[in-house]
């Protein structure tokens, strides 16, 4: 909460009372960003690194001790879309996306109205397809808005700036560049008064929310953001976002081992890999008993150090009787990317005199990729036998063992 001295010079900033809301806008189709390979896909939703950029986006304020609630606001028709890119993130934080309007300033309106009573002080609005927020640039905000209404990050500009005739191509002056600055988000306002000037001005169509407190006449405060945090608009930006991960961020990869074993049971068909082999034979298990997906589930989870999957999905719980096996490795995925992380290689052999395998490996590794949200070149399914020695000798059952490695990002590590 923010209160007003007695002579109206000194303002408080109480942090005991104050909750700090961000507001994410991802409303946009971003057409001019779309990358060949993902052309259906708005640039919010689009991979960087193995995570959709909103995902990165948002985990950059739910991670954030500075902000309190997270409210995203995105395009009504994209739920699905936003579910399964942040199906990873922590839930804490993030409250269930509104639906934007038809300009970004109706989309920051829906938010703002969706915040209400919720105790929120002070509201950051922050672009979707700007992926690089940092925590620093977050808390210059924050803090800056402790002395001022409205804040936004910015940077000097450093480039010699000229005007040019829209009709001709032809230089006709230079700007002078002293004072100027390119404007970021995020942007930082009291959260009551960015309301009632979105109310009072709600038929203006202009770029940001700071224009309104300028078109208000009131003062608009700068402070200091970041160089990389880029806004994603054209296909080539997820090139240099590619660059600004790997030049800012430091990675470990780890490599974990899963192991499992499923007898055999009177039945039709085996499923390995999620993919259905038929059989004289079925095995048996308290879920769909895909002994291949469960090594590799394993793996994943000891890449990460997060158990089992009898922890997460125990044989003693009813609900997973009989359940495909698919959902036990989203899980796993998930967890990695909620660290921030990415698959970048599994391999994973089956052990079994019947049924053949080999038939059917490239239609598993197709499956896997799909599950898993990686290349195929990524995926190894092999397939070999005992010689006719042990238990799957015998045909009493399948075996597999699975490696996968996984890379995170070292700063994300305890």
């Amino acid at each position: 909460m923010l209160r007003t001295s007695n002579n109206g010079t000194e303002r408080i900033m109480e942090e005991a009372e104050s909750l700090n809301a961000a507001i994410i806008v991802a409303g946009g189709v971003g057409a001019r960003a779309r990358q060949a390979d993902m052309a259906d896909l708005p640039k919010q939703y689009q991979m960087l690194a193995g995570q959709a950029v909103i995902a990165h986006t948002l985990q950059a304020f739910l991670s954030s001790p500075h902000i309190n609630v997270v409210q995203p606001v995105i395009a009504a028709g994209a739920e699905e879309i936003y579910e399964q890119a942040t199906a990873h993130l922590d839930r804490k934080k993030l409250r269930a996306p509104v639906a934007g309007g038809a300009t970004r300033q109706h989309s920051v309106s829906n938010g703002l109205q969706a915040l209400q009573n919720r105790d929120i002080s002070r509201v950051l609005v922050h672009d979707a397809a700007r992926p690089f927020a940092t925590n620093r640039v977050i808390e210059n905000v924050v803090t800056a808005l402790g002395e001022h209404n409205a804040v936004i990050a910015a940077i000097p500009v450093t480039s010699t700036l000229k005007k040019v005739s829209q009709d001709t191509g032809i230089i006709t002056g230079t700007i002078d560049r002293d004072g100027v600055w390119q404007a970021q988000t995020p942007q930082g306002f009291d959260y009551e008064e960015l309301r009632r000037l979105h109310e009072t001005y709600h038929d203006l169509e202009l770029t940001d929310d700071a224009a309104l407190f300028e078109h208000d006449g009131q003062s608009v405060a700068i402070c200091q953001g970041d160089a990389h945090n880029i806004k994603i608009t054209l296909p080539e930006d997820f090139d240099l976002a590619e660059s600004i991960i790997r030049m800012t961020r430091t990675y470990e990869f780890r490599t974990g081992q899963g192991f499992d074993v499923h007898r055999f049971e009177s039945g039709d068909g085996v499923t390995l890999c999620g993919v259905t082999i038929p059989h004289n034979r079925r095995l048996k298990g308290h879920s769909d008993a895909d002994v291949a997906m469960h090594a590799l589930t394993d793996a994943i989870l000891g890449a990460i150090g997060a158990g089992d999957i009898g922890f997460h999905f125990p044989p003693s719980d009813p609900q997973w009787r009989g359940a495909p096996s698919q959902l036990f490795l989203e899980k796993a995925c998930d967890l990695v990317h909620a660290r921030q992380g990415q698959l970048t290689h599994c391999d994973l052999t089956i052990i079994c005199e019947q049924p053949k395998v080999n038939p059917h490996r490239d239609e598993m590794r197709v499956k896997l990729a799909e599950i898993m949200n990686c290349a195929v070149d990524r995926v190894s399914v092999k397939a070999t036998t005992t010689e006719k020695l042990g238990f799957t000798g015998r045909e009493e059952g399948i075996s597999a063992l699975a490696t996968a490695t996984v890379k995170l990002p070292t700063e994300t590590q305890t």
